[in-house]
């Protein structure tokens, strides 16, 4: 489903590092997807839902150049992308087979899809840059996909970065790697981000004039009520 605008606006002001800290406190500790790195330094945080891809081990009669026209092929989940989705991709930390090229990701530019996210690495670097697309990973490396891997699926549940990720599932990325909210906790989560980003923001400008952080980061009663004080 599209995600609203409203959530997508609200999600795009806070930082990854903020959901870790709003999760945290609602008992998931692992929401970050290990080895997401920005491909180019600056791209802007990205917030959609999940559409996800899975590899497994590279299988010598199916990870063949031929299984790239399959009716089951990356190609063919690329155009089953919607504007606007993240495209997820459980490559299970491959390093040495890059999962998409520069062509695969000038269609996905092409079909809106707002970022790729993938612990594996992709391959044509100059290319892949010249489209557009936001892409975080482990980097880049020559060997096409079915060099290390076989595609078997899309739109269902995988592991990314050793999180678990469901189709639809919000995703955050931003220069600190890519964070999933469960659908089940968008709610509480596009209540309290904002709330803690502004009360970070605070705490700053306190740390700022050399207040010294026992009683600050975190708050004590004293420092609670100079913070609500502040707001009205």
């Amino acid at each position: 489903m599209p995600l609203d605008p409203a959530i997508r606006e609200t999600l795009a002001q806070v930082s990854t590092a903020t959901i870790t800290t709003v999760l945290l406190k609602k008992g998931l500790r692992n929401v970050w997807m290990r080895g997401t790195k920005p491909l180019r330094p600056g791209q802007p945080r990205v917030v959609g839902p999940a559409f996800t891809l899975r590899f497994v081990p590279a299988r010598e009669d199916l990870a063949t150049p031929e299984s790239w026209s399959s009716p089951r092929s990356t190609r063919a989940a690329i155009e089953a992308m919607p504007a606007g989705c993240v495209a997820v991709v459980d490559a299970m930390g491959v390093t040495d087979a890059g999962i998409f090229g520069d062509i695969l990701c000038a269609r996905m530019a092409q079909r809106q899809v707002a970022a790729l996210v993938t612990d594996g690495v992709i391959r044509d670097y100059a290319g892949v840059m010249g489209t557009g697309l936001p892409v975080w990973c482990q980097g880049v490396a020559a060997p096409a996909s079915v060099a290390g891997l076989t595609f078997v699926n899309w739109q269902e549940p995988i592991g990314c970065g050793g999180v678990a990720v469901f189709p639809d599932d919000i995703v955050v990325v931003d220069e600190d790697g890519a964070v999933l909210i469960p659908q089940a906790l968008l709610g509480e989560v596009l209540k309290a981000a904002p709330e803690q980003e502004r009360m970070e923001a605070w705490i700053m400008t306190e740390v700022a004039k050399g207040l010294p952080l026992p009683g600050l980061y975190p708050m004590n009663a004293e420092t609670r009520a100079r913070y609500e004080a502040s707001k009205s």
